[in-house]
């Protein structure tokens, strides 16, 4: 008898479903938010709000696309944390009345997990190989940069971690202040395509261990700003490409000098990235430089794997399925924790 997994992920501002069929997925929908774009961020409010609007039909389309109906289903997993609150709640009560009313199991998922075991989501006709078993994950988004040692489906190990803001988060902010939109991500990653990377400098933290930091950077871009502009005032309009170059290659530099670091340390070949900048094109093409330099064995996520969605979620729940790993009725979202 056949396994169906239904992965449902509101953690932010996507609303996603996903079905999983004995680890293949059938579907994945995704429903983002664009009122957010006005506002330069996410506005918790508003995003609880359309969460609300999209979450039946979004389900709906993924059973449909799935060809299955509601009840074949084995389980239902969801995004439990971290996250927006008030977006999280919306996932959360969807998927235990939907679980109550099938009286089927309930699996609860810790978001960053899902981004870590994305790389096992598999298609019919379209297999990847498989990270094999421990490997090592760079972890970044808005919200986290993170080094993992992934020993197995359920046993993760933090290595090294962001003491202040997330690379993501950096980047987004230093759009912000060039005044180029939001989300910052993406507009940094296609003007950086145009320029050099080696126009300006910015500092590099000096942190030891493991661990990132990147406040001192959007410190340091911010103070290289505004004196430029004193000198020339369109001057980001004059180096709009080269300054996005610039930024993207001292991001990818702080990354990826830890992530050597710990590999040469925990003597570990296979490396993967995840998260929503694993997106980047500059972080992409630095994991393949590495790869022939260094003799890594590297996993790129899909893009469509990168940002936040419920293939991950249903992927992990199956894996926790399989071992009986189920979560009670009663368990309440949380906003704020670490990878567990």
């Amino acid at each position: 008898m056949s396994t169906f997994i239904l992965g449902i992920e509101s953690s932010c501002d996507d609303t996603s479903a996903a079905v999983i069929k004995d680890g293949y997925l059938l579907s994945n929908i995704v429903a983002s938010q664009a009122v957010h774009e006005a506002y330069g961020g996410v506005v918790p409010e508003l995003a609880s709000r359309a969460h609300q609007q999209n979450i039946v039909p979004v389900v709906h389309e993924a059973l449909k696309r799935a060809g299955i109906n509601k009840n074949e289903l084995s389980a239902i997993a969801f995004t439990r944390g971290p996250g927006l609150m008030g977006s999280l709640l919306v996932g959360v009560s969807f998927a235990k009345g939907l679980a109550l009313s099938l009286n089927i199991p309930l699996i609860d998922v810790n978001h960053l997990t899902g981004h870590v075991l994305a790389h096992f989501i598999q298609v019919k006709g379209e297999e990847n190989e498989l990270p094999a078993f421990p490997f090592l994950c760079l972890l970044v988004s808005g919200g986290n940069s993170q080094i993992i040692l992934v020993k197995s489906y359920n046993e993760m190990e933090i290595l090294g971690q962001t003491i202040d803001d997330a690379a993501g988060e950096a980047i987004d902010k230093c759009s912000k202040v060039m005044g180029l939109g939001y989300p910052g991500g993406p507009i940094i990653d296609k003007l950086a395509r145009q320029g050099n990377p080696k126009s300006f400098t910015f500092s590099k933290p000096h942190i030891p261990g493991l661990d990132y930091s990147f406040s001192g950077l959007k410190t340091s871009f911010l103070y290289s700003l505004r004196d430029w502009i004193k000198e020339d005032p369109d001057f980001i309009e004059h180096h709009k490409a080269d300054l996005a170059a610039s930024l993207e290659a001292t991001v990818v530099d702080i990354l990826m000098e830890k992530l050597r670091k710990a590999a040469k340390q925990y003597n570990i070949k296979e490396v993967a990235v995840a998260g929503g900048v694993s997106a980047n094109n500059g972080l992409r093409n630095a994991f393949r430089e590495h790869a022939q330099k260094y003799g890594w064995k590297i996993f790129i996520p899909k893009f469509s794997y990168t940002t936040d969605n419920a293939a991950m979620i249903a992927i992990t729940g199956y894996f926790k399925y399989l071992s009986k790993e189920f979560c009670p009725i009663d368990a309440p979202a949380y906003s704020r924790v670490t990878l567990q």
